[in-house]
């Protein structure tokens, strides 16, 4: 069973001194965590697997290789996948430099070693300490991160509700706008205002990041571009890899790749 960055641990981490925290956990099964706040800021980093967290109303996807940032005193939740390996940092509220809101950030390979160096360490260090210079670094390098854009938007309306279910746990369901209109009895184009409202995207948008964070999931678990693409419900390869390359700015094959080599 996944054991949380432990409810007993995290009030003792928090109230620790040390500016800069960090700790690594493995989950045995897929377990969610639920909604909480943590007083400092919190970096939930994939080195294996991957999380999905649940934050001010958006779904934050954070695939191997990647981290989201969680500033402090934000509720939020996450779910991480069976067998998933996560590398926790907590970073002290007055320390500035790093995004004011919730995001996900690209991490290079020094970085993920500079996480994994300090969470080997003693996190009783002292703040003038060889450990204390370690996290100082680390803390500069995250600061320096590249944000990804790898959300989807919840809502509360029940209409969107349903598709995002629907979209989320059947990903080969390619319904267009009319036929999800016609499911809720609604014309195409007030379900295109709704969905614009509720999410700030098209459908079109809307869906095809789903497909986005549903494909780095499955390309996480290590599985083909042709499994992807059937899960999908893509009608060739083809297309999901034009589709995956317009968002993500490269293909299927190389974003594996990049992760097999970090």
């Amino acid at each position: 069973m996944f054991k949380p960055v432990g409810w007993d641990e995290i009030s003792n981490y928090e109230s620790m001194p040390q500016p800069v925290i960090a700790k690594i956990e493995q989950a045995c099964a897929s377990h969610e965590i639920p909604l909480h706040t943590h007083p400092k800021g919190q970096l939930i980093f994939a080195l294996h697997g991957y999380v999905t967290c649940e934050v001010s109303a958006k779904m934050w996807m954070v695939p191997t290789h990647s981290a989201i940032w969680i500033p402090a005193n934000k509720l939020h939740s996450n779910r991480a996948s069976d067998h998933a390996q996560l590398c926790h940092v907590f970073i002290d509220s007055n320390m500035q430099g790093m995004p004011p809101n919730t995001c996900t950030l690209a991490i290079t390979p020094l970085v993920k070693e500079l996480m994994c160096q300090l969470a080997g360490c003693d996190q009783h260090y002292d703040l003038i300490s060889k450990t204390a210079r370690l996290a100082h670094v680390l803390f500069d390098q995250l600061s320096d991160m590249p944000i990804q854009h790898l959300d989807v938007v919840l809502s509360k309306n029940t209409v969107i509700q349903a598709m995002s279910q629907q979209l989320i746990s059947q990903p080969s369901n390619r319904k267009t706008l009319p036929q999800w209109a016609d499911e809720f009895a609604l014309t195409e184009r007030t379900l295109a205002r709704l969905i614009k409202k509720e999410t700030g995207m098209t459908f079109g948008k809307w869906r095809t990041q789903i497909d986005i964070i549903t494909s780095l999931q499955a390309l996480s678990d290590k599985q083909s571009v042709q499994q992807i693409s059937e899960l999908l419900g893509y009608e060739s390869v083809s297309a999901f890899i034009t589709m995956f390359k317009k968002v993500m700015k490269k293909s299927p094959m190389k974003y594996m790749n990049e992760l097999n080599t970090h």
